[in-house]
């Protein structure tokens, strides 16, 4: 019987090529105004769990009045919780994948008001 095992390990000498190495993603965060032409916020940023809760500026584009920001090594293959932040306050993303209850002190810190309670917003990454 031990001899059966030892033969079966050689027929798959690799694991699983998933359980080699984590899958990261990109993703391009990008927020406007809704009033264009009104006064520019000073900052916007993003905050979240890719971060690891620091605050990430987003630069102005001023060719296209949207601020943007491209983060890189996101994990993958998980939900992760994130906020919006212009000038400090929560703001909406319109690009978010959907909203999600805040749980960690984190989360609550930087929570967006809605008419059905606090949110954070919420990022599916899918590696493929």
């Amino acid at each position: 019987m031990t001899h059966k095992l030892h033969s079966h390990a050689h027929a798959h000498p690799h694991p699983h090529p998933a359980a080699k190495r984590p899958q990261f993603f990109s993703k391009i965060f990008r927020w406007q105004p809704e009033t264009p032409g009104g006064p520019l916020p000073v900052k916007v940023e993003i905050v979240g769990s890719f971060t690891g809760w620091q605050t990430t500026p987003m630069k102005y584009d001023r060719t296209n009045g949207i601020w943007q920001l491209t983060l890189e090594n996101i994990p993958g293959n998980c939900t992760h919780n994130y906020m919006l932040l212009v000038n400090g306050r929560p703001a909406k993303d319109k690009h978010s994948d959907g909203l999600a209850v805040p749980h960690t002190d984190q989360e609550k810190k930087y929570q967006l008001e809605t008419p059905r309670g606090p949110r954070v917003f919420m990022l599916f990454s899918q590696t493929k």
